[in-house]
C-alpha cells in the first residue's frame, strides 16, 4: 500500500521545541501576486491578441485548453521566474495560477502540462511567428490613448548565448561565443517594448537594417500616418541601406558613426584646440563638439555628422553621430538626444536578465521567436503592474526583480467553498497597502455602454 504521507525534515531546535516540517501545507501559493497579473492582462488584452494570430489546428472536440489560456499561463510563469515549461509540472495545479487564469483554485481542472505548452511554442509557422511579431506592434500602438505627434524608437541588439547548434546560431568572434543577436526595439519616451526580432548572431547587414525598419515603419503608418518615426542607434544600424530608406520615407534616424581618418581630419582644428585647452589650464576634462558634411564612399549623398571632442589625461577621444536631423545644436544633439538611448540598455537587461528571455533553448528559430514574444509579453505585465504604482513610492522605479520579490512573491492560502473564493496573504506582508491599491487600480475599466 502507498504511503502518501509527505516526509518530514527537521530545523535546529528553538527555545527547547523540536522543529519539524513538511510540504502538506494544502492548497497555498507562493506567487499570491500573480492575481496582480491577472489584472493587468485583462487590462491589456495582451493574451487574446497573440492568441487571434495563432491558428488552432487542433480538433475541436478534445481541445481542453484554449491558446489564450495557454498563453496567459505561460506568461504569468514567466513574469513570476518561472521561465521554463517544465516548470509547469507543479505550477499547473497551483491554486494561484489557476485562478489567476480563471480556473477554480480547487475544483476547476489544472492548467497546461509542459507538453501541452511546448507544443504550442512549436505550433506556429514563419508567417504566424511574423503575425505574432506585428501582433507586439499593435500592442504598443493600442497603448496610447490618441495618436502621438512624434515617437524615438530606440533599437539595439544584445547576445543571447546558445548552447547547441540551434537554427540561427552562428559564432560571434566580439563576444568569443555561439548565440543569437536579437534586436530589440523600445518606445524612448515610455520604455514600452515595440518589437523583439530573433537574429542570426551576427552583426546585421544594411539590407536586413532596411528591411526591418521597413516592416516596422509600414506597419506603425497604417495607423498613424502623420506621426513622426524618429530611430535611435549605435553604429551597428549607420548603414547606407538604412539611411537611405529613411530619407526616402519622411523618418529621422540618429545613429552612431565608427570613426574614419578622412572623417576625423575635419574635425582636427578643433579636436587640436580641445587638447590645447586641457593642456594649458592643466584641466582633467575638457570637451567640446564640431559638425560637418561627410560622405563615405559606400554613401549615395552628403550627410550631417557631429563630433564629440573630449580630452583628458590619457589622450584624446572622439565620438561621430551621423542625423538627417537640423535645427538642433550639435552638444544638445549628442548629450541630449543621442545619449538618451543607453537607458535602452536597461529596458533590455529587464528583457533579457529578469525576465529570462534568453531562454531560447529551442531547436527550430521560428519556436524561440515565439518564446520572445511570450516573455515581451510578460514584459508589458510588469510594466503595467510598475506604471500602476503611485510615483511617491520607490518600487514605481523599481526594476522588474524587485517587483517580483516585493509584490509577487507573497504567500497565500486560497480557500474555495461553494458560493466563494477566499484568499489570505500573508499577515506580516510589507507591501500590503500597496498591494490593495494596486488590485483596485489595476481593475479592468467599466466598459462604454453601448447605444
Amino acid at each position: 500500500m502507498t504511503d502518501d504521507t509527505p516526509p518530514t525534515f527537521p530545523f535546529p531546535a528553538v527555545g527547547r521545541k523540536k522543529i519539524t516540517a513538511a510540504f502538506d501545507g494544502g492548497r497555498l501559493s507562493s506567487d499570491g501576486g500573480v492575481m496582480l497579473l491577472a489584472q493587468a492582462e485583462r487590462r491589456l488584452g495582451i493574451a487574446e491578441r497573440l492568441a487571434r494570430v495563432i491558428p488552432d489546428q487542433r480538433d475541436p472536440t478534445r481541445v481542453r485548453h484554449a491558446v489564450a489560456d495557454m498563453i496567459r499561463a505561460r506568461i504569468f510563469a514567466i513574469a513570476c521566474g518561472y521561465e521554463d515549461c517544465n516548470d509547469f509540472g507543479s505550477l499547473r495545479a497551483d491554486p494561484a495560477f489557476k485562478l489567476a487564469c480563471g480556473h477554480l483554485p480547487e475544483t476547476g481542472a489544472d492548467l497546461a502540462s509542459q507538453p501541452t505548452l511546448s507544443r504550442l511554442e512549436n505550433a506556429p509557422t514563419i508567417r504566424d511567428a511574423i503575425r505574432l511579431t506585428y501582433a507586439l506592434v499593435d500592442q504598443w500602438m493600442a497603448s496610447y490613448a490618441t495618436v502621438p505627434d512624434g515617437v524615438v524608437l530606440d533599437i539595439d541588439d544584445t547576445c543571447d548565448v546558445v548552447h547547441g547548434h540551434q537554427q540561427l546560431s552562428l559564432f560571434n568572434a566580439h563576444y568569443d561565443e555561439r548565440c543569437f543577436l536579437p534586436m530589440h526595439v523600445y518606445d524612448a519616451a515610455t520604455g514600452r517594448p515595440v518589437a523583439v526580432v530573433l537574429r542570426p548572431g551576427k552583426t546585421p547587414s544594411g539590407v536586413e537594417v532596411r528591411a526591418h525598419l521597413r516592416r516596422l515603419v509600414r506597419r506603425i503608418r497604417t495607423r498613424w500616418p502623420t506621426t513622426q518615426i524618429t530611430i535611435r542607434g549605435d553604429s551597428h544600424y549607420a548603414r547606407p541601406e538604412a539611411m537611405d530608406f529613411c530619407e526616402q520615407n519622411g523618418v529621422s534616424y540618429l545613429f552612431g558613426l565608427a570613426g574614419t581618418k578622412p572623417l576625423t581630419a575635419k574635425v582636427q582644428n578643433v579636436a587640436d584646440a580641445v587638447r590645447t585647452q586641457r593642456a594649458v589650464e592643466d584641466r582633467e576634462v575638457v570637451r567640446d563638439f564640431a559638425e560637418t558634411k561627410h560622405r563615405a564612399k559606400s554613401w549615395s549623398c552628403e550627410r550631417r555628422v557631429v563630433a564629440r571632442i573630449e580630452a583628458t589625461r590619457l589622450g584624446l577621444d572622439i565620438r561621430f553621430v551621423v542625423t538627417n536631423l537640423t535645427g538642433t545644436s550639435p552638444r544638445v544633439l549628442y548629450e541630449s538626444l543621442y545619449c538618451a538611448r543607453g537607458q535602452a540598455e536597461n529596458w533590455i537587461k529587464f528583457h533579457k536578465a529578469q525576465l529570462a528571455s534568453d531562454r531560447t533553448s529551442c531547436r527550430r528559430a521560428v519556436a524561440n521567436q515565439v518564446r520572445l514574444v511570450l516573455h515581451t509579453a510578460a514584459y508589458w505585465l510588469m510594466l503595467s503592474v510598475r506604471d500602476a504604482i503611485p510615483a511617491v513610492r520607490d518600487l514605481a522605479r523599481a526594476e522588474f526583480a524587485t517587483l517580483r520579490l516585493r509584490l509577487l512573491k507573497i504567500a497565500v492560502r486560497v480557500q474555495e467553498s461553494a458560493t466563494r473564493i477566499r484568499l489570505a496573504f500573508a499577515s506580516c506582508c510589507l507591501e500590503a497597502d500597496l498591494f490593495r491599491r494596486l488590485a483596485g487600480a489595476l481593475a479592468p475599466r467599466p466598459r462604454a455602454a453601448s447605444p
